[in-house]
C-alpha cells in the first residue's frame, strides 16, 4: 500500500505496526480461506470465513486512520479518527478470537496476529501522548 505520504509517517512506528498487520492478516486469511471454502456435508458454508475478510479489511483501515489522526488540526475530529482507531483494533481482536474457533489448521496463527495487536496497542498509546 502506498499513499503517497511525507517521510515521516512511514518513519512512526504506530504506522509500520499497521503495516505488519495488514500483510500479516492477508497471509492469515488467505491460509484460512483454502479450509473454510468448502461447503458442510449438509450444503452450508462455514460460518467462519466471512471473518477472515472482516480481519482483512478491519486491518486495511488501521493505516488510513493513522494518517487521518496525524494530519487532523481540530482537536474534536482527531479524538474521533482515534476513537474509531480503537474500535478498529478491538474488533480486530475479537474477530482473531472468534476465528479462533474454526476448524482450519490456520487457526494456530491467529495468536501471532493477536500478539502484533497487542504490541499496536502499546504504539499507538505511545503515539497517542506525541499528538
Amino acid at each position: 500500500m502506498n499513499y503517497n505520504l511525507p517521510s515521516h509517517f512511514s518513519e512512526l512506528p504506530v504506522y509500520q505496526k499497521a503495516m505488519d498487520i495488514i500483510i500479516l492478516s492477508r497471509s492469515i486469511s488467505t491460509y484460512l480461506n483454502q479450509d473454510l471454502s468448502y461447503l458442510n456435508p449438509d450444503g452450508s458454508e462455514d460460518e467462519h470465513i466471512y471473518f477472515t475478510g472482516d480481519i482483512v479489511q478491519q486491518s486495511t483501515n488501521l493505516a488510513p486512520k493513522i494518517i487521518s489522526a496525524e494530519q487532523e488540526r481540530c482537536s474534536d475530529k482527531k479524538s474521533k479518527h482515534l476513537e474509531s482507531l480503537d474500535r478498529l483494533t478491538t474488533r480486530l481482536y475479537s474477530n482473531c478470537r472468534r476465528l479462533e474457533k474454526s476448524n482450519s489448521n490456520g487457526r494456530d496463527y491467529l495468536p501471532i496476529l493477536r500478539g502484533e495487536l497487542k504490541k499496536f496497542r502499546k504504539l499507538k498509546h505511545h503515539w497517542m501522548m506525541t499528538l
